[in-house]
């Protein structure tokens, strides 16, 4: 019996020594980015529940699109659908039908002044405590 289990050990070992996992290094090469494309970009979080009242509606959430969001980014915008969840300090779960909002644009003043302002009239206009905003420098190419 003792040799079985030895033989048994030696041949898992075996078996398990071809088991490891490769290096992590990459073949591929590391993408470079030209000046010229680089970018900003900038996801904005809107929930659409006010805290009192009923809900932001669909054509409210389009006319502040059209109206204050596609003026000041002319270059054009992404909107997804969203769920927002979080634990509330009561411990309950609490979820919100959001938007987000995606601009890619240049790293400049106009732009960060643009991206606030956004923030800023929708806080006020639906009555929000919060934008979240996500900002990444990305590589763009058309």
């Amino acid at each position: 019996m003792k040799i079985k289990t030895g033989v048994t050990a030696l041949v898992l070992v075996a078996a398990l020594t071809g088991c490891v996992a490769p290096s992590q290094k990459s073949s591929a090469p590391q993408q470079t980015c030209k000046a010229d494309n680089q970018m900003q970009q900038t996801t904005l979080y809107f929930g659409l529940s006010r805290p009192a009242g009923k809900d932001i509606t669909g054509s409210e959430w389009q006319q502040f699109v059209d109206n204050d969001v596609t003026p000041r980014f002319r270059d054009g915008l992404t909107v997804f659908d969203a769920r927002g969840q979080w634990l509330g300090n009561d411990g309950k779960v609490a979820r919100e039908a959001s938007k987000a909002l995606m601009l890619i644009h240049g790293k400049d003043v106009a732009s960060e002044t643009n991206i606030e302002t956004l923030r800023t009239i929708y806080k006020t206009r639906f009555g929000q405590e919060s934008v979240m905003r996500v900002d990444q420098q990305v590589c763009v190419q058309f």
